[in-house]
């Protein structure tokens, strides 16, 4: 939608730039120019629809297709048809898609960080083998299945979702919620408690084709709306031992060791959220006309996006430290902690000053921040909530826990 039109300045205005200590910078050739395909398919494939399809709460099926040939479903993962990378560059393409729309980055991430790394993490390497180069492909889509509907914080110690050897299977009985992707991908990753011995377990479960195996769409979401989330429901399961992740520990620390990465890719989307923002309020600060002149001359929306910008900086600073210390194998799980507290904390600062800044504009989808504003909500409480990861990082630095 377009604003009143300011008068032809003197000089050209320079372009918004979230980038301002550009980090990109830290890549390879080869790794920046993979960055900006991925911006200009957004911009360009994305960016026209996706407002449509967020009121419609639906997904734009048709952009798997050409979403299919950038080659990034797998990235960070290496071999198996997946296409490789650093952490860095890991999260400079969640960052980059996620500028554009963050229920686009959360059904890329629930992929490939969550479902396509459970296996790269937990599972043997015949079961890497047959799955891996497929989803990397997108021949397949998976998701990722934690969260029940009376299980949200407490998945490690209190999952509802069980899990009894018959043979040379398995039978799942229970309820997953908020699943990304459930309703409509072709393979879940479900964690489950194994009655026997009380251990979590992650196991493939084939959506289509396994009986007892149903998914009810979630309604009336405020967020998050391109993503279709559902309510799985399993009543008897069977599910082949083959399909057990046996490549881990088989226990919950498997589950929480896709976590820690997923975690810190949630720092990554939620700063992406803030770029795009910005990027949008600033736009609209050098075009919207008051008293004769763009807002953005202002001194008080001057200082709203110097807010805004110190707050991307910061939060891009630390991720970039974290994917070294992922990259070095270092990363802890207090550090991917503090680094989604604190981005989405302040995700939530730099998009509410965003919406302020647009004054009424900043309620309509058209203007873009709106949906940048909402979207933030979900991803401060998803991949665990702030209190949670303020917890993981309390007792990582007194040495005492204060869970419950």
């Amino acid at each position: 939608m377009a604003t009143a039109a300011a008068p032809k300045p003197s000089k050209q205005l320079p372009p918004p730039n979230s980038d301002f200590f550009q980090f990109a910078e830290l890549l390879s050739d080869e790794e920046r120019a993979l960055v900006k395909k991925v911006r200009t398919y957004m911009e360009t494939k994305v960016q026209p629809i996706i407002n449509k399809y967020w009121v419609e709460d639906a997904f734009p099926f048709e952009l798997l297709p050409s979403y299919k040939e950038l080659n990034i479903a797998g990235l960070g993962l290496n071999g198996y048809g997946c296409p490789g990378g650093s952490p860095l560059l890991f999260g400079l393409v969640a960052m980059e898609i996620a500028r554009t729309d963050v229920s686009f980055c959360t059904f890329h991430g629930v992929h490939t960080g969550l479902a396509m790394m459970s296996i790269y993490l937990a599972g043997t390497e015949e079961q890497k083998q047959k799955w891996l180069p497929p989803m990397a492909r997108m021949e397949k889509v998976g998701c990722f299945g934690l969260t029940e509907p009376l299980v949200g914080s407490g998945t490690g110690a209190g999952l509802l979702t069980t899990a009894t050897r018959d043979g040379d299977s398995w039978i799942l009985n229970g309820q997953k919620r908020w699943i990304g992707n459930a309703p409509w991908c072709d393979v879940s990753i479900i964690w489950a408690r194994d009655v026997e011995d009380n251990q979590v377990k992650g196991f493939i479960v084939e959506n289509k084709t396994t009986p007892g195996f149903s998914v009810e769409k979630m309604q009336n979401k405020i967020a998050l709306k391109v993503v279709q989330n559902g309510q799985i429901t399993m009543t008897d399961c069977h599910v082949p031992d083959a399909n057990r992740l046996q490549g881990g520990k088989g226990t919950f620390r498997d589950a929480a060791l896709v976590l820690r990465g997923t975690r810190n890719g949630s720092g990554w989307e939620i700063t992406g959220a803030q770029m795009g923002a910005y990027e949008n309020a600033l736009k609209y600060a050098q075009e919207r006309l008051q008293f004769g002149k763009p807002i953005g001359s202002f001194q008080l929306v001057q200082e709203l996006l110097a807010k805004m910008l110190g707050n991307i900086v910061a939060c891009q600073g630390m991720l970039v430290r974290a994917g070294q210390l992922e990259t070095e194998g270092k990363l802890t799980d207090a550090q991917a902690a503090v680094v989604k507290a604190y981005c989405t904390s302040k995700a939530r600062e730099t998009v509410a000053w965003a919406r302020e800044l647009m004054g009424g504009n900043g309620i309509l989808v058209d203007y873009n921040v709106a949906r940048f504003f909402a979207d933030t909500e979900a991803i401060y409480s998803y991949e665990g909530t702030y209190q949670m990861q303020t917890l993981i990082v309390g007792k990582a630095i007194t040495g005492l826990s204060a869970f419950v």
